[in-house]
This record gives structure tokens, sequence and C-alpha cells, in this order.
């Protein structure tokens, strides 16, 4: 039960994390006076798509890695 809310909860977040870098990178294209504006501005959402991949991938991993260690794999004795 609780592995599935937490999917829906983090495949909602990353949703609007996806969502708000779109519209970040609209403003940033139209509404930023200025090449260097622009280009200073283009920077910190690079580095922030890349942090958002970073998150995505290690939750992705972390939910893996418990499912594959959900107990049904423990060692007899």
């Amino acid at each position: 039960m609780f592995g599935k809310v937490k999917k829906v909860f983090f495949t909602g977040v990353f949703g609007i994390l996806y969502i708000s870098f779109i519209a970040q990178l609209v403003y940033v294209l139209g509404f930023v006076d200025g090449v260097e504006e622009q280009m200073m501005a283009m920077a910190a959402l690079s580095v922030e798509w890349l942090v958002l991949i970073a998150a995505r991938y290690l939750s992705k991993r972390s939910s893996s890695s418990n499912a594959s260690f959900s107990g049904n794999n423990y060692r007899r004795r």
C-alpha cells in the first residue's frame, strides 16, 4: 500500500517540477531582457535540470533496490 502511495506521490512531484522547469524556460526566453541575463538564467536552469535528473535517477534506483531486498530473498540457516 505504501509503495503505491509513494509511487503516485513522487510521480506527481516530478511532474510538477517538469512543468515548473518548462514555465521557467518560457519565461527566460520570452521575458528576460539582455543576452547576458538570459545566459545566466539558462545556466541556472541547466543546473536545476541536472539536479532534477539526478533526483529522478536516485529515486528510481532507491525504489528498485528496496524491491529486490523485500524479504523474499533472505538466507535460510
